[in-house]
């Protein structure tokens, strides 16, 4: 297709006015508000960037995530920084989108420049041919009626000749010279304005198409510009993308090799307790009597009385709930009866267990422990007790500072 020209299009027939360079000056105009909207494109699109890396940068460094092990610890930690890299990019980002600014301010200050200067010599140039054109044809208008005098000062210096006396045609023919000289006056005056019109309108049609050229070069200036701007733009946007799907991939990698077993793995390795769980809390109590009639040495109508640990006074029993009615029948063994709330005690058994507790160990506090009831003894992370005795039910009979009482045996460890 052929190219068309501003200087073939934009013209128009009446002398008097400028219709075809006034629209191609609109389009220049039009054009430099175009220029600055991108403009304010490209700052606000930039401060949005810089912003928007800062904030990156920010919730990067505030980032906790301190506890976490091994792999996945590796990972958050990566992704933080990658974090904190994206965001360094996009104020790089905006650094390069405000110099991609400056280049088209500077580009519209220089259309400005050049854009003025032909618009005064066009302003100048159609001024003067509106000028001349007024006064060329007000000159018509005087030379017309000069003319228009000249000519019925003959017809009456003709009617006046043959009949009219010596005196009237003289007068008549003084006039008719005289509106002659001044029609002859008046087309001199018209047609000098008329050279000067042409001549100021060949100069205005001249700079008329210098200005098309000009103002063409320069809208095919902006579009090209604009065009590469616009195009430069999205290619920093697209290559800021690729930018953060590469540091993100570096993340990628970290949990790839974060593996979910090895990672349970690794949190038991490093914080494993023990494999021991503690051990069961067995039923223990106390009837108010002991009756031959039940199976455990307890009578079924006490069931509603308190229930009590009386292992530590029963030797051989070991902290267990044996039948008592078996202890008491055994010869040469005298029973101690106490009040009704408490079961008979054989006696020499009693002796014999206070002899096998004759010799405590000393032991070190694992864990704290809080007593449940008042038998039991409140103990605390590293102090030290004395133990009197091992319940095989795994409560222990402990002193410590002289107050005695039951504590979990998997609590506590010998010095």
């Amino acid at each position: 297709m052929e190219s068309m020209d501003f200087k073939d299009a934009f013209w128009c027939t009446d002398l008097t006015l400028n219709t075809g360079y006034e629209v191609i000056l609109q389009r220049l105009l039009d054009g430099r508000k175009v220029c600055k909207d991108i403009e304010d494109l490209l700052k606000q699109r930039a401060h949005a960037e810089e912003k928007y890396g800062k904030e990156l940068v920010q919730i990067a460094r505030k980032a906790g995530g301190q506890t976490e092990l091994n792999k996945l610890r590796e990972s958050f930690d990566t992704l933080k920084q990658q974090i904190e890299n994206i965001g360094n990019s996009h104020i790089q980002l905006a650094a390069t989108l405000r110099e991609e600014l400056q280049s088209l301010e500077d580009f519209r200050e220089r259309q400005k420049e050049l854009r003025k200067k032909y618009e005064t010599a066009m302003d100048r140039l159609q001024k003067n041919k509106v000028s001349l054109y007024k006064k060329t044809m007000d000159s018509k208008k005087s030379y017309e009626l000069k003319c228009k005098e000249a000519e019925e000062a003959e017809q009456n210096y003709e009617r006046l000749a043959p009949i009219g006396n010596p005196k009237q045609v003289e007068k008549s023919q003084n006039k008719m010279r005289q509106c002659k000289d001044t029609a002859s006056e008046a087309d001199q005056l018209y047609k000098t304005n008329l050279v000067m019109l042409e001549k100021a309108r060949i100069e205005w049609e001249t700079e008329h198409v210098n200005t098309c050229e000009a103002f063409q070069q320069q809208e095919s200036d902006r579009i090209s510009i604009l065009r590469s701007s616009l195009w430069v733009h999205c290619n920093h946007f697209s290559m800021q993308c690729v930018k953060d799907d590469e540091m993100l991939e570096e993340v990628r990698l970290c949990l790839e090799q974060c593996d979910i077993n090895e990672e349970l793995d690794y949190f038991i390795k490093a914080k494993a307790t023990g494999s021991m769980p503690p051990s069961p809390v067995v039923y223990e109590g106390y009837c108010s009597e002991l009756s031959p009639s039940s199976k455990n040495g307890c009578s079924t109508t006490g069931s509603s009385k308190m229930i009590k640990r009386i292992s530590h006074l029963l030797q051989g029993c070991g902290g267990s709930t044996k039948n008592l009615a078996e202890l008491g029948t055994s010869p040469g063994a005298p029973v101690v009866k106490e009040d009704s709330e408490y079961a008979s005690i054989p006696v020499a058994k009693v002796v014999a267990s206070q002899n096998q507790d004759s010799s405590p160990s000393d032991y070190t506090v694992l864990y704290d422990y809080t007593a449940q009831s008042t038998d039991e003894l409140n103990i605390t992370a590293g102090d030290v007790v004395r133990v009197i005795e091992e319940g095989s039910d795994g409560w222990w009979t402990v002193e410590k500072n002289g107050e005695v009482g039951f504590v979990p045996g998997s609590y506590i460890d010998k010095l």
